[in-house]
């Protein structure tokens, strides 16, 4: 196996393994014990959870693909798009959320995992691993899932109303709360961020392609 080989079955073990104990943690804790958390399975309407979770399929996927010797390169754009979601996770909480309500509430059990931890080590996976060039459609699509959260979270409040106070809202992440032009202007920033992040990945990974 040769170095490159090593480096990308090393971090997607390491990925694989943040997933778990993230999603064990995330499961078994109660939703006081950190910010933006519900109980067990109600965690999985956050797109944190979401892009993380779909982050340690793909590395799954690649693990599985390593093992089996093939190649790789065939789920380059998966691997682009699930790197762009972790990264916006990472970003919001850092630059967003962590500012505005405090960083440790956002750093503890499954949220250290899912906001920190799984997010650095699937970025610098991806920009230390060695792949083939990807083409610029590739961001195109690496930032369709973000949009389509956003159309689903949108339309969610549309046909259900925004509802109680927390937890029984259905705008968890309070973007409406200065009104829809705003909210949905931060979900057209961030999709337009999700895109942007993937060129920047794109190009860094282009520039170290095999």
């Amino acid at each position: 196996m040769n170095r490159n080989r090593t480096s990308e079955l090393i971090f997607n073990l390491i990925i694989v393994a943040l997933t778990i104990v993230g999603i064990i943690l995330m499961l078994t804790g109660r939703p006081e014990e950190g910010a933006l958390q519900s109980s067990g399975l109600e965690n999985f309407k956050f797109y944190t959870v979401l892009t993380n979770v779909f982050c340690g399929i793909v590395a799954l996927i690649q693990l599985a693909f390593i093992l089996l010797k093939k190649d790789t390169g065939k789920i380059r754009l998966l691997k682009l798009a699930a790197v762009c979601g972790v990264a916006i996770t990472f970003a919001v909480v850092a630059f967003m959320f962590g500012p505005l309500y405090g960083f440790p509430q956002f750093y503890r059990r499954g949220n250290l995992f899912f906001h920190l931890l799984l997010p650095l080590v699937a970025m610098a996976e991806f920009v230390f691993v060695r792949r083939a060039k990807m083409p610029f459609r590739y961001t195109v699509f690496a930032a369709v899932p973000t949009l389509l959260y956003g159309t689903g979270y949108l339309l969610n409040i549309l046909i259900n109303g925004v509802g109680g106070p927390w937890p029984d809202t259905n705008d968890f992440y309070a973007f409406l709360s200065w009104g829809w032009p705003v909210g949905i202007a931060i979900f057209a920033v961030i999709t337009i961020a999700a895109f942007g992040v993937a060129c920047l990945f794109r190009a860094v990974s282009n520039k170290r392609a095999v």
